[in-house]
């Protein structure tokens, strides 16, 4: 696996790493034993970057890859998130006071089984608070030894730039993929700029340039994208025929429609990196071999063409969901 310097740090991680949002407890049920085999093989294929959140499964994915990693804590990157909440009354929020920052961290080490923290988001940000105050407490935590490098999650330039003016941002998370491109304009710009780099999550459209969705029945009942958008009635009738272009290059090369879905990403700067999710060891394996696909300037530019970002019908979450977004 290709790795690189992940922004300014000290961090030399693979270009392609593994979102564990889809283990068990996000996406539905699945097996921990599986889920666990995955995660140790993940480091055989080098894909070692891991990436999670005190929201998914309400704190159970972190336990998860803690009990993963238990006795091979060095053979991993782990970054994890925090400030996305749920109050008591179940309703979604966002917390980026100083000092649930230090109370989210100490809860997701203990979670994690380990001693610190490689890479620590804000996984929303909380425009209540001063971006400065969320993030001088973020900093503190890299003094107290429990982080080693901070992240932003979803922020918006303005938003980044505050922060990196406050502390050094390492990586910058936000979507991006074939059909979700709206941070070309500013943010990809702005990253490179800073030298921070660039994570993107949900790189396969939440599985649409997977290959496997060909409607509503390629989800199962309580399938978390059943609330999204874009995979709902005539958007996902209509969102479906975006991957055929994909498809046709991976056909004439002989490789998946992930495969060239992530190769066209990680066309987009060399400060670029994505996290795949996947429970599944064969994709793990496909996944690692994405850096070895090249793409020509012409196969570029066709994809670019046929998959118009005005072609791409709903919203990539739902109305609540965006509007928590810090844009």
């Amino acid at each position: 696996m290709k790795t690189k310097q992940l922004g300014s740090s000290d961090l030399d991680v693979p270009v392609i790493g593994l979102g564990c949002m889809v283990l068990p407890g996000f996406y539905g049920p699945g097996s921990e034993e599986d889920a666990i085999a995955t995660l140790h093989k993940a480091v055989e294929f080098g894909v070692n970057f891991l990436d999670s959140s005190d929201l998914y499964g309400a704190g159970e994915n972190e336990e998860l890859i803690g009990r993963a990693v238990a006795g091979r804590r060095d053979d991993y990157i782990i970054a994890t998130k925090f400030g996305n909440v749920r109050t008591v009354e179940g309703k979604p929020g966002i917390d980026g006071r100083p000092e649930y920052v230090q109370q989210a961290c100490e809860a997701s080490l203990k979670r994690l089984g380990i001693d610190v923290i490689d890479l620590y988001y804000q996984h929303r940000v909380d425009t209540t608070v001063p971006i400065e105050d969320t993030v001088g407490a973020m900093a503190r935590l890299i003094e107290q030894g429990k982080v080693r490098h901070l992240g932003l999650s979803e922020a918006a330039v303005e938003t980044v730039r505050r922060a990196h003016a406050t502390h050094p941002i390492t990586a910058l998370q936000s979507e991006y993929s074939l059909w979700s491109r709206e941070v070309e304009d500013a943010l990809v710009p702005v990253t490179a700029e800073l030298g921070i780099g660039f994570v993107a999550y949900s790189p396969l459209g939440r599985g649409m340039f997977g290959g496997d969705i060909t409607g509503p029945d390629s989800l199962a009942e309580g399938d978390r994208r059943r609330d999204h958008p874009r995979f709902q009635g005539e958007n996902l009738e209509q969102n479906v025929q975006l991957v055929e272009p994909v498809r046709q290059l991976a056909a004439a090369k002989g490789v998946t429609t992930a495969q060239i879905a992530l190769a066209w990403l990680l066309s987009r700067g060399e400060h670029i990196f994505a996290i795949p999710g996947t429970r599944r060891v064969d994709h793990l394996k496909a996944n690692a071999a994405v850096p070895d696909i090249v793409l020509t300037a012409d196969e570029i530019a066709g994809l670019d063409a046929e998959i118009q970002q005005d072609a791409v019908q709903g919203t990539r979450y739902p109305a609540g969901a965006m509007a928590a977004l810090n844009r």
